[in-house]
């Protein structure tokens, strides 16, 4: 085996290999380390709570474990990764619809990059925060996920193409509708009821 230092000093890629040939569970343990923050990071804008986040973030690293030989480098593991936490997230919303979801852990620092000006001549900038994220919670589980990649997680058309596995015209379509929605549901259901 490998000094340790030189095994942290392998890319997402090799750890995953290296994990995959030999189940290794100690190696798996590295990549938890280099991950467990931001998946659970993650988890918080779909969880009610703190705990809830944690929970999530346990249950992904557990399916991850068991799942992390379909990793087939199509993108890199950290894209991969992102889709892998919002699906689960996504399908654990969309499991749990009875469950109002009270807490979203969108700062300003991400929506603040939702700023592309819409054809009505309003834009995600105009959204007040608090507003916003009140709106991002009555969208679809999808829509909010397809937002989050594109502008909290910064990632390209190209790497939502390969998270998603759909083509680029149904990625930018995808966005567009979305982004479509939060300004519908922004406008007439936050600013409208004046809440």
């Amino acid at each position: 085996m490998k000094p340790l230092e030189n095994i942290n000093k392998l890319s997402d890629e090799d750890l995953v290999k290296a994990i995959v040939k030999d189940n290794n569970t100690l190696l798996f343990e590295i990549l938890y380390d280099r991950y467990a923050m931001l998946v659970y990071n993650k988890c918080l804008g779909f969880a009610k709570d703190e705990d809830e986040a944690e929970d999530l973030t346990q249950d992904i690293f557990l399916k991850l474990f068991v799942t992390l030989g379909s990793f087939k480098e199509k993108s890199k593991f950290s894209t991969w990764l992102y889709a892998f936490t919002y699906n689960h997230c996504v399908n654990y919303v969309t499991r749990n619809t009875a469950k109002k979801i009270e807490k979203q852990s969108v700062d300003y620092k991400e929506v603040e990059n939702l700023s592309e000006k819409e054809d009505d001549g309003h834009s995600f900038l105009d959204m007040k925060i608090d507003k916003l994220k009140i709106a991002l919670e009555l969208i679809s589980p999808e829509e909010k996920m397809i937002l989050l990649l594109k502008y909290q997680d910064f990632l390209s058309i190209k790497e939502i193409e390969s998270v998603l596995e759909i083509g680029e015209s149904a990625v930018k379509m995808r966005i567009k509708r979305a982004k479509d929605k939060l300004i519908t549901v922004y406008n007439d259901n936050i600013l409208n009821n004046g809440e």
